[in-house]
């Protein structure tokens, strides 16, 4: 996304263009930075040659899936849906690790019939049901154990999964009394060392801590794991002010934790493939004014991209035309939903804007669509995909018709 004699382009696309043609509010995506985005990832760690699965949970479009698979990644996943719908992308049974807490009969059933690579189990009681089902069956399932090791991401509170008050993973006690429980199991393999510490992670010291805790227990437990999963996490910069993630030192730091342990490296990376990809469209209903505050009123709301309002993020917002012209009141960027949360900006300062006209809100490429709902009853955001001068639509508007 750049600015071009003050007009918005996506790749050579006119944004103007294409909100006229498609209407608003539209999630638009640039192909050519989602291959970029998972070109660079890949070249990060091509020494170590991990496993990449795509987080599926931060977006489920099955046109982008397509492109994950073609890219030759995988998929992490947390539900049969997602399951379903990496497997209907292309993405290989082998190449697909299904984590979460709360996994029912149905779904471990259909990720044994599938044969996926790994079930990454987060307590005793899922392994004694991994183990029955794999017992009816007469199948041995490769699972993982996803350990909780109590460090402290410094991300927001809501998306940090890596410490004791988190509802993830085992503690290492609890860690090392099941491993040596199912270590000689006839159904259940442990292959793989999991976890995650949470999400929007911008340094890599938080992960420096956390290789030195898998090192540690795995050389406590003298066991041999196929995989290390170290999840995904991985930040991006939201804000100027955000520093970018040094890739580098985290290569550096893992490279030295496979000279001691011949693992295969997998991760679980979403946003940082898919949030700078995509922005969303949407247009200016009204605009407000009150003594403290300029209120721009858009059609887009907090069903379309609920990131504020869920966590308080932070996505930046511009206009699809810019002039010259600027007002220096506050600018709360809103949506018309009937709640007070519904809101994506608030800004000192911005562009002189008129009703009807268009802005772009950056950066929703990662539980934007995913996160989506039909609140106030209000339809689902059109999705398309813009590579070079052609425009693609990935998945159609949602009709007011279908939910009512």
């Amino acid at each position: 996304m750049y600015f071009n004699k003050n007009k918005l382009f996506v790749e050579k696309v006119d944004a103007l263009k294409i909100v006229r043609k498609f209407g608003t509010p539209t999630y638009c995506y640039s192909l050519m930075k989602l291959k970029k985005n998972i070109h660079n990832f890949q070249e990060s760690f091509k020494s170590i040659k991990p496993l990449v699965c795509f987080s599926v949970k931060s977006n489920s479009n099955r046109k982008i899936l397509r492109e994950i698979k073609k890219s030759g990644m995988g998929a992490d996943v947390v539900s049969k849906g997602e399951m379903m719908q990496a497997l209907r992308a292309g993405i290989l049974p082998k190449k697909i690790v299904f984590s979460g807490v709360g996994k029912k009969i149905d779904e471990l059933k259909f990720a044994i019939e599938k044969k996926i690579l790994l079930i990454n189990a987060e307590s005793e009681s899922e392994i004694f049901e991994i183990e029955r089902l794999a017992k009816s069956k007469k199948t041995v399932v490769n699972i993982g154990l996803r350990l909780n090791p109590n460090i402290d991401a410094k991300t927001l509170k809501k998306i940090s999964t890596g410490k004791y008050e988190d509802k993830f993973g085992l503690t290492e006690k609890v860690f090392l009394n099941i491993l040596n429980n199912f270590k000689n199991s006839k159904f259940v393999k442990v292959k793989c060392l999991s976890v995650h510490i949470g999400s929007q992670i911008t340094d890599y010291k938080p992960y420096s801590k956390m290789i030195n805790v898998l090192d540690n227990i795995i050389t406590k437990s003298k066991y041999l794991f196929e995989y290390v999963d170290l999840g995904g996490g991985m930040g991006i910069q939201y804000e100027k002010k955000t520093k970018l993630f040094n890739y580098k030192k985290y290569n550096l730091i893992i490279k030295k934790f496979l000279k001691k342990h011949k693992v295969k490296i997998i991760f679980e990376p979403g946003r940082s493939i898919i949030a700078n990809s995509a922005v969303l469209f949407s247009q200016i209903v009204y605009i407000k004014n009150t003594s403290k505050k300029r209120f721009i009123i858009l059609d887009a709301a907090m069903n379309d991209l609920m990131r504020p309002a869920l966590y308080g993020s932070h996505h930046a917002i511009v206009p699809i035309l810019k002039n010259k012209k600027k007002n220096k009141k506050v600018h709360d960027f809103v949506g018309p939903v009937c709640e007070t949360t519904d809101k994506f900006l608030s800004v000192k300062g911005f562009q002189f804007l008129r009703e009807k006209e268009f802005v772009a809100i950056s950066d929703v490429g990662a539980y934007g669509m995913s996160l989506s709902s039909n609140y106030n009853l209000r339809p689902k955001p059109l999705e398309i995909m813009v590579y070079n001068k052609s425009i693609k639509v990935i998945l159609k508007r949602q009709k007011l018709i279908n939910i009512i």
